[in-house]
């Protein structure tokens, strides 16, 4: 398998990891295409001909294609087509949150989480008033995907507590997301968002991705309601039983809705009789009130005694520490690189406006308008990354950090420049590492097997409806270093094609390249 480790002297060699939950804002079919299988690629010439030959077919006529392949060893344009067009990048927008967050805060940072109190705990390890803890966009409080117990997301947060000799809280617990002067929902989100995992609320105190999980079991007669169970604990949500159990052979269907502003989720649909059980994602409303309750619950398990009540707080109350609060400790997520893997490998949305929003709360000065948006001071530092660097910034309007905005646009042109400009930065492994592998991991787990571009292709995708982009690195058979960026928009396929296998084989066809650009010139 060729890895990013063959490129770049001192990278380390990609773990083949599958992870198990599906992309933020992508479809589970995003996961199971294929590329079509094409013959090797002799010449530079011959690519050129047959990538002008396959994007501008007739099925391509109500289309928009923006594609542009540059050869990291010699710095050439193998092939370039609408490059400077602005396309809709969707989670394409993850690369530069990803090179951002790398280039200002380096790949060793850490978020720092404080925990308070309104008084310092006496010998007793009573604390004399409220519990607080203030967020700052740790998007790694979770343990969905692995075997851990729900439980043991606050074991940090109560080894902090037990080295402070907390042992009693007179007050309340007191989840601070005030930190975060933003809205809950990223700029340019559409109302239906919001009901699904990709869409959850955006908080300073973030935990399990913001969305919860509902066990749906069919009941034990026809006609019967289904049966629910909360995986997850204390999230504040009501629900409203529509279901029913159908015959054996009945179809499985199960929808769940939240209207906005609402904790009551409507779910409805029918399950087979004798059927297997259906989970369902839930989003939860202000989650750091979700947080607030379960941490109190998890105090009690041990030992640590709360008599008052659990609250939380969000822009735009008042922070809830004060002059007289006293620091009992603080937590610390895992490095930078590691958070950038996190959202960029399953192309998780969440976990990139968390860190989106944290960038743009460190640019927060006293001179900062009270009314500018963690989200749009973030949007300038992104702005002014860009300048700096000699990248083209004209050509990226970004509105959030996720793409999950269908306002966000960027060329092809700038999206390799991006790539070219992190293949030689000091943050680069991680920036490389982070991106998913074709038919290894992330959300390309399934894409481009048995191809030359598997355990090759390195790179981001993006998924919205009529938006599909793929853009990263790739070594060609022979042997030479590209970075490309694959971004099509408005297309309509034929039946049993779709648009991500539109984006894949050209993929392909670069992985299999036998000529080097310096010989097909």
């Amino acid at each position: 398998m060729t890895t990013i480790s063959s490129w770049f002297p001192g990278f380390r060699t990609l773990a083949l990891v599958s992870l198990l939950a599906l992309p933020g804002g992508v479809t589970a079919a995003e996961t199971t295409t294929k590329a079509a299988a094409a013959p090797a690629v002799r010449t530079v010439e011959e690519l050129r001909a047959r990538l002008e030959a396959h994007v501008t077919q007739p099925r391509f006529s109500g289309a928009l294609w923006g594609v542009k392949i540059v050869s990291l060893d010699t710095g050439r344009t193998l092939f370039e087509h609408h490059a400077d067009r602005l396309m809709s990048p969707a989670s394409n927008c993850k690369l530069y949150t990803g090179a951002l967050a790398l280039d200002k805060l380096g790949g060793d940072y850490r978020i720092v989480t404080p925990i308070s109190g309104s008084a310092k705990p006496d010998v007793a390890g009573e604390l004399k008033g409220d519990l607080i803890v203030s967020g700052r966009g740790d998007p790694s409080w979770k343990v969905r995907g692995s075997k851990k117990d729900f439980w043991t997301i606050f074991d940090p947060l109560i080894a902090v507590l037990e080295k402070a000799g907390v042992r009693h809280v007179t007050g309340d617990v007191v989840a601070d997301a005030t930190w975060f002067n933003a809205l809950p929902n990223g700029a340019g989100w559409t109302a239906d968002d919001l009901n699904d995992y990709y869409g959850a609320e955006i908080s300073a105190i973030s935990m399990e991705e913001n969305y919860a999980e509902l066990r749906v079991t069919p009941g034990a007669t026809v006609g019967a309601p289904c049966g629910f169970a909360m995986v997850h604990p204390h999230t504040g949500l009501m629900l409203d039983n529509r279901t029913r159990t159908v015959a054996k052979d009945g179809k499985r269907r199960i929808e769940a809705v939240r209207l906005v502003g609402e904790n009551v989720v409507h779910v409805f649909g029918e399950l087979p009789v004798g059927d297997k059980e259906e989970l369902v994602d839930l989003t939860v409303p202000r989650p750091a009130g979700w947080f607030a309750a379960a941490f109190k619950e998890a105090l009690a398990r041990k030992g640590i005694r709360v008599d008052g009540n659990a609250r939380s707080l969000r822009w735009p109350d008042a922070p809830a520490v004060t002059a007289a609060s006293v620091k009992l400790g603080e937590m610390a997520s895992p490095p930078l690189r590691e958070l950038v893997k996190t959202f960029m490998k399953p192309s998780q949305n969440l976990e990139t406006d968390l860190i989106f929003d944290h960038l743009g709360e460190l640019r927060r000065t006293a001179e900062t308008p009270a009314a500018r948006t963690a989200e749009e001071n973030a949007v300038l530092a992104l702005k002014d990354f860009l300048k700096k660097n000699g990248l083209p910034a004209d050509e990226v309007r970004f509105e959030e950090g996720s793409g999950l905005s269908r306002n966000n646009l960027v060329s092809a042109n700038a999206t390799v420049a991006l790539l070219k400009f992190m293949a030689g930065h000091r943050e680069g492994r991680g920036f490389a590492e982070s991106l998913p592998v074709a038919g290894v991991d992330g959300s390309l787990r399934r894409r481009m097997k048995g191809t030359p571009a598997e355990g090759n292709v390195q790179a981001k995708t993006g998924t919205l409806r009529y938006a599909n982009s793929l853009s990263g690195y790739v070594k060609t058979a022979a042997g030479e270093r590209l970075a490309f960026a694959l971004m099509l928009n408005r297309s309509t396929p034929p039946a049993g094609r779709t648009s991500r296998e539109e984006v894949d084989d050209v993929a392909v066809l670069l992985a299999g390249l036998a000529a080097r650009s310096e010989a097909g010139r």
